[in-house]
């Protein structure tokens, strides 16, 4: 096709140079360097169009992974208006939804039942803690959540149980790995993985079945996938596996049985890498050229969200960090309003500054509180904004409250479906055996246990055998008999193919569950009564509608037989319920609510003005951070990342004093502030402006800004006179003595490595990192660690 008819065909009208290059780009691997803003899900969907039109692919040989489902949803419907209903049959899906696509067909081979359970976090907790009981480990020094975080740890590195074992270097960490041995054993005896194996279980199946990796090689002739910044090793061992050759294969594999390496593009912005913590590799997106030495790199620089003063500040700050490959954003959208800087007494005054601010917007500049962010680094900071805002009436959101399918009364239901659907799955048989309550105690629940473990059979064959239960009380079987008589019942609906709405209605009704909620006084059981009401309008919309779910299989699509039965409830449900939770904007004339959230859950969204708070070392930069290059650049990254949400405004503040452990912290400004051009911020307010001018509060009077506000005063005097009491309340203990590096155990967080220790004596503050605990800043003198 002639340049000229590039320029002309409706799949290129509106894109730049760079964005026409990757969208037409053939052949050798492709990684797209995509700045903030510069709109890389055009060129996605763009591209995935022009593949089906253009160059003939079949829709089937299509697979683009995201991060979130809601990615996904978006990406298929866009591409579906590109090129019609035939979108319908590519794979487009984060990567646990493919995997589980994969699974359900192939797992088998691992001694697996197609109809396995998905663990979340709370399944995973609830089991470990099982685990953790019969090995009779102290749950002080071995809690579940530290034994989980270094298990996920592991398995994101692909090393299993065995390995792990292999691996220990002290007795601690031969505790953990026999947890992991167990735990392992005990999904596999549920039939169930979490959320860690799908993918990890996933690459172990291609490594161990050539022929199965061949097979998905040769239908997967295009591979796409988005944030590759944030692929964590599992996933990038995937991305290996499905692609091309992989360096663990065997190099005896005859040339003739190979299949040519797929096409390969992946798309992300090293400087958006801000997920360590989560077991992201940024060296993946860094190393591409080494991995792919043919690879193409083509930088989208132009950003079509914010004005060029956002983005010579964010250019301005993310230079900062070393090794990073050029990259400068630009607009051609105008210069816009100088950045706005506060410096405030506190961090309630922080929030009044805050709350004024976006008062005088919509008075003054139209601005809606829907267009209006304020980021934070930590969860912990919301809390005085809240305060303030409900003082001053201003209406607000914070984004990462208790999610839905998180609720008590949901996962109760969830966990009847999923019991019904996979009756090995013990914890949320378990679950569900005495709630509602009905007379089956914690010692008939053991009794069963022995039944199970003595004649090696499922918990749910011992409840069916509950008669030969030893020790068991006559009232406590005929409980059992009804509950599995309840169970069989249920259960010939799943064999039958029932919708899941009305099997989710008949457990709430059979099992006496809705029945206590609705006879309840409690006001919270009316609020759980329409939470079960809306998952069932879930189920029902699930079941009648006629759209994919994130593992439908594209033949079942093509064919216009997509399942809708109780298996791909559950499976739908278990994927998307880890998606993000952000609300679309709202629509017509609803002004809608400020927004509050932290900096990691703002990536990949925008909104017109932007407050980020808290900027002071110590803070943001978090205090982990200050002692360790790699991770002062991933913070750096994290402000990159919040500078360039904003699309018009953008506001930084900090304060001067800010309440820590129970008592006035000062901590110097953000070195991130320095990093900011000079002539672009506007300083509303300076730390050296604060002895001169009074500033005037909500209720309309002034102080002298060298003063503590009367609430600064009350918070941080009772704060620090209650710890004093209680220090002084508390016999002494020995503070142990530590330096940069040693290793310790706390009775919490598990194992960690010190960072960095301040202060001497009774005042002794160490910072050490935990691993996925994060690090934590301690008090030693009270603080339950001990040296290793």
């Amino acid at each position: 096709m002639s340049p000229s008819a590039l320029i002309d065909h409706p799949l290129l009208e509106g894109l730049n140079e760079p964005q026409r290059a990757a969208v037409t780009h053939a052949g050798a691997p492709l990684l797209v360097v995509a700045g903030a803003g510069s709109g890389k899900t055009r060129v996605l969907t763009r591209r995935i169009a022009w593949l089906i039109n253009e160059r003939k692919a079949h829709p089937g040989s299509i697979l683009a992974i995201t991060f979130t489902n809601k990615a996904a949803a978006e990406m298929k419907e866009r591409v579906e208006e590109l090129v019609g209903k035939r979108a319908r049959i590519m794979w487009v899906s984060t990567f646990h939804s493919a995997c589980v696509r994969i699974l359900r067909k192939e797992i088998d081979r691992l001694g697996f039942k197609s109809n396995f359970s998905i663990y979340d976090a709370a399944d995973s907790k609830r089991l470990m803690t099982l685990v953790l009981r019969d090995l009779e480990l102290d749950p002080k020094r071995y809690q579940p959540n530290a034994v989980l975080h270094w298990v996920s740890d592991q398995k994101n590195e692909l090393r299993d149980a065995e390995d792990a074992a292999k691996e220990a270097r002290n007795s601690f960490e031969e505790a953990y790995a026999s947890a992991f041995t167990h735990y392992q054993r005990r999904l596999r005896e549920a039939n169930a993985l979490d959320f860690d194996d799908l993918i990890a279980t996933t690459v172990h199946l291609l490594q161990a079945f050539p022929d199965v990796r061949e097979n998905y090689r040769r239908r997967f002739r295009h591979v796409l996938v988005d944030e590759y910044q944030d692929t964590n090793h599992a996933q990038y061992s995937l991305i290996q596996q499905l692609c091309g050759q992989s360096l663990e294969e065997p190099a005896t594999q005859e040339a003739g049985e190979r299949v040519e390496p797929s096409e390969l593009m992946v798309v992300g912005d090293a400087d958006q890498s801000i997920y360590a913590f989560r077991g992201a590799d940024i060296r993946n997106i860094l190393d591409f050229e080494q991995d792919f030495p043919d690879a193409t790199t083509i930088l989208l620089e132009q950003n079509y969200r914010s004005t060029q003063t956002i983005l010579t500040a964010a250019n301005s700050v993310i230079g900062n960090n070393r090794g990073r490959k050029p990259k400068r954003l630009w607009t051609d959208a105008g210069a816009g309003e100088r950045i706005v800087g506060y410096v405030s007494d506190d961090e309630h005054d922080e929030a009044r500054f805050v709350s004024e601010e976006i008062d005088k917007l919509t008075d003054e500049a139209g601005v809606r509180p829907a267009d209006v962010a304020v980021f934070y680094r930590t969860n912990a900071q919301s809390r005085v904004f809240e305060e303030v805002f409900i003082r001053t009436g201003q209406p607000y959101k914070v984004v990462g409250g208790v999610r839905f399918y998180e609720r008590r009364e949901v996962r109760d239901a969830l966990a009847y479906l999923r019991m019904l659907v996979n009756t090995a799955d013990e914890i949320s048989l378990r679950r569900v055996l005495n709630t509602p309550k009905r007379g089956i105690g914690e010692r008939a629940e053991a009794c069963i246990a022995a039944l199970a473990d003595r004649d090696r059979i499922t918990f749910w064959e011992a409840l069916t055998r509950a008669a030969d239960a030893p020790g068991l009380a006559t009232r406590s079987l005929k409980n059992i008999e009804a509950f599995v008589a309840m169970v069989q019942e249920l259960q010939s609906m799943v064999e039958a193919d029932e919708r899941p709405d009305v099997i989710l209605e008949s457990v709430l009704e059979r099992s006496g569950y809705l029945a206590e909620l609705e006879a309840s006084d409690d006001p919270q059981d009316g609020t759980r009564v329409e939470n079960l009401a809306e998952l069932v309008a879930v189920a029902r919309e699930f079941a009648e509608d006629p759209q994919p779910g994130p593992s439908a299989d594209p033949a079942d699509v093509e064919a216009g037989t997509v399942a809708v039965g109780l298996g791909d409830f559950l499976e739908r449900v278990a994927l998307v319920a880890d998606a993000d939770q952000i609300p679309d904007a709202p629509d017509g004339d609803d002004s809608g609510v400020v927004t509050l959230m932290t900096l990691h859950t703002a990536k990949g969204l925008e909104f017109p003005v932007v407050f980020l708070t808290g900027l002071e070392d110590g803070v943001f930069p978090h205090q982990r951070s200050l002692g360790d290059q790699p991770e002062l650049e991933e913070e750096r990254r994290l402000a990159y990342v919040g500078l360039t949400r904003a699309q018009q405004r953008l506001y930084v503040s900090r304060a001067l004093v800010r309440s820590a452990w129970g008592a006035p912290s000062h901590n110097p400004a953000s070195r991130f502030l320095d990093e900011l051009p000079v002539d672009l911020v506007d300083w509303r307010r300076t730390a050296a402006e604060q002895t001169r001018w009074g500033r005037h509060d909500v209720t309309g009077g002034s102080t002298r800004l060298g003063t503590p506000t009367d609430a600064g005063r009350r918070n941080f005097s009772s704060a620090a006179l209650r710890a004093d009491a209680a220090a002084k309340a508390k016999p002494a203990r020995e503070i142990p003595s530590l330096a940069p590096g040693d290793r310790v155990v706390h009775d919490s967080f598990g194992m960690g490595t010190v960072v960095a220790v301040d202060g001497v004596a009774e005042k002794s503050v160490a910072s050490i990192d935990f691993g996925s605990e994060g690090v934590k800043r301690l008090l030693l003198r009270y603080a339950p660690v001990e040296k290793l």
